[in-house]
């Protein structure tokens, strides 16, 4: 049968052959006559088995793009497979919960301990260990221990531990939005908003692309080496080093223990001293996660305190990355202590992320995407709006339209469901706000609203502030604010141009958002802001999009987490080179062999490059020639 088909092919592709060379082929008719007449001299059958053969093949190479049968393995795996539920105990406040008046996380009779309150109350909530280096020492020795054996796992034993924490969460989004409300001060919609739905979202795409991004990433070969085949592989880290902020205390934690763990890591996290009461209830989710499906919670691991604490982890010989989110001025010192035994660090800087509401936009329409912006989490978000910038045209219809709805946010208790900003987390950021918004007030520009502590509620509360009028020469263009202040920019004479160049005067690079009535404008503005994330005519979803790699330039650091940039460098590349014919492997002509003959062994060189480098077809067979006798 083999010879009867390997006879017919001849006969047809050999017309096809004959005719090409004889004629010559013009047109694109013309070459499927010919292939017709070859395909002419083929049984009905075998050329329906050709076709059909060649079009499975094609199929199937389709459905390998597509990652189908990855997607079918996963389906199947997510129906089958039984998770496991945890229960974990809800952290009690302080039995001695009156309101502080002298509010402090140290106290002189408690040393050794941080104390917790709530922002929005001033209530105490609890104490946690202020943990010396020696204690870090010692909980980083725990996660090295632990963290060979996991990382032998496979990606579905990751995926079961991720999905049990999602159960969790999802059976119980209010207790965990309490928890955060009262530690970081934020309504408990914020909590939902910030802390929940993107924490969801992680474990989502992490589950269901995480093992895509981690799978060998196989590479073209150079001609000289056609016989290899080369890929890179991601290979787990050891153990990450995270040093959380305090502004979503749930969500900065799980984060990086989402990718951490995926990618075959142990996680050692130093979490903030004024939101660490709620991280010993988040951290044992996932300690109760993995104890339920078989595996060592020491994996992740919690450390508390304060700077010297932070330092001692950067510091420790047993971490092997660190990702830090939080100030310019600290993640300095991070990179300075990492630098002294060459670690890699991840730096998230936080920034002063400019939106931009060209002429040709509705008021009406983007006005409570400026409200979201400037004020979700009372302002404290790494890529929050802190500059608006609003085109002369529109300019005084908006700030009339804006500021009846920045008067008329309700502020109060983090807890209470009518209200729509809370509280700070910490009370010095209030002071440096109104040092922000005093030096621009002094230099022109108009304070509508706010402008002040809200000394009417007891708690850490700085009220709704509008100001407009706001130039380059004022601090609070440049200097991040963080707290609950909509900054307004006017763009003179509706240009572009010009608002490009005002956008780009700071010395900040994270998120930026443009709105326009043509998508191509907001587009073309976009493309030269110089910030790591960009978004037309929306605001705040690239983060929804957890595919996509989060950071910035500049002041606001380097490096990514999400997506595959953020997930892959959790992992240490390598580069693989293997044999791909067995049998077949690279050796060492005679000529460029020790010991070498200088005049044999360039002329053989020489000869080498010329047949993989040279353009010349002429070149190319000289060189051929040359090998041949000289090899």
């Amino acid at each position: 049968i083999i010879s009867t088909v390997v006879k017919k092919y001849e006969s047809a592709f050999g017309l096809l052959l004959k005719q090409s060379s004889s004629i010559g082929m013009k047109t694109t008719e013309e070459c499927f006559a010919t292939f017709k007449a070859g395909l002419m001299q083929l049984s009905p059958d075998i050329t329906v088995a050709m076709l059909a053969g060649t079009c499975l093949i094609l199929f199937y190479a389709k459905l390998c793009d597509w990652n189908f049968f990855y997607y079918l393995r996963l389906a199947l795996e997510f129906l089958f497979t039984s998770v496991p539920r945890i229960d974990v105990e809800l952290p009690v406040k302080s039995l001695n919960s009156d309101t502080l008046s002298d509010v402090s996380i140290s106290d002189p009779n408690r040393k050794g301990y941080i104390q917790c309150f709530d922002p929005s109350t001033l209530q105490r909530l609890g104490e946690v260990s202020a943990m010396t280096s020696d204690d870090v020492i010692h909980i980083c020795e725990k996660a090295a221990a632990a963290q060979p054996l996991w990382s032998r796992t496979s990606f579905a034993q990751r995926r079961k531990v991720l999905r049990t924490i999602q159960i969790y969460v999802t059976n119980h989004i209010e207790e965990i939005c309490q928890i955060s409300a009262m530690d970081s001060g934020k309504t408990k919609v914020d909590a939902l908003l910030g802390e929940v739905i993107t924490t969801c979202e992680k474990i989502r795409c992490i589950n269901s692309q995480g093992e895509l991004w981690l799978r060998k990433d196989y590479r073209t070969t150079s001609p000289m080496m056609l016989h290899k085949t080369a890929y890179v592989e991601y290979v787990p880290l050891g153990v990450l080093g995270v040093i959380a902020p305090w502004n979503y205390p749930f969500h900065n934690l799980l984060n990086h223990v989402i990718s951490g763990l995926f990618s075959g890591n142990a996680v050692v996290c130093k979490v903030s001293e004024h939101t660490s009461w709620s991280a010993i209830y988040f951290a044992e989710m996932v300690h109760a996660a993995l104890r339920v499906n078989g595996h060592n919670p020491d994996l992740v691991q919690l450390v508390t305190g304060l700077g010297d604490t932070g330092a001692a982890l950067v510091q420790c010989s047993l971490v092997d990355k660190i990702i830090f989110t939080g100030s310019p001025a600290v993640g300095r010192k991070v990179m300075e202590g990492a630098s002294k035994v060459l670690k890699p660090v991840v730096l998230e800087l936080g920034g002063k992320d400019p939106m931009v509401f060209c002429d040709d936009v509705k008021i009406k329409d983007v006005a409570p995407w400026a409200m979201r912006g400037c004020f979700q989490n009372c302002g404290q978000n790494c890529c929050g709006v802190e500059r608006l910038f609003v085109y002369e045209k529109i300019y005084d219809d908006f700030i009339s339209v804006i500021l009846t709805k920045v008067k008329n946010l309700r502020q109060g208790n983090s807890c209470d469901p009518n209200v729509d900003c809370s509280a700070m987390v910490m009370d010095r950021q209030m002071d440096i706000i109104q040092e922000l918004i005093d030096d621009a007030v002094k230099k022109g520009a108009i304070l509508h609203c706010g402008g002040k502590r809200n000394k009417a509620l007891q708690g850490q509360f700085y009220e709704p502030t509008l100001i407009s009028g706001v130039t380059t020469e004022m601090r609070i263009f440049h200097e991040e604010l963080f707290g609950p202040v909509m900054c307004v920019v006017k763009v003179p004479e509706n240009d572009d141009e010009q608002c490009i160049r005002l956008v780009n005067s700071c010395s900040f690079g994270l998120g930026s958002s443009v709105y326009s009535g043509c998508q191509k404008r907001a587009e073309a503005i976009g493309k030269c802001i110089r910030s790591g994330m960009f978004t037309a005519n929306d605001f705040g979803v690239n983060y929804l999009i957890q595919s996509l790699p989060f950071g910035g330039v500049k002041e606001s650091g380097f490096g990514r987490f999400a997506g595959p940039e953020g997930l892959r460098s959790c992992c240490l590349e390598r580069s693989i080179v293997i044999d791909r014919i067995p049998g077949i492997r690279t050796s060492i002509p005679d000529p460029i062999d020790y010991p070498i003959d200088a005049k044999t062994g360039m002329s053989f060189g020489s000869a080498l490059v010329n047949l993989f480098y040279a353009e010349s077809p002429v070149a190319k067979v000289k060189a051929i020639f040359t090998l041949i006798t000289k090899g």
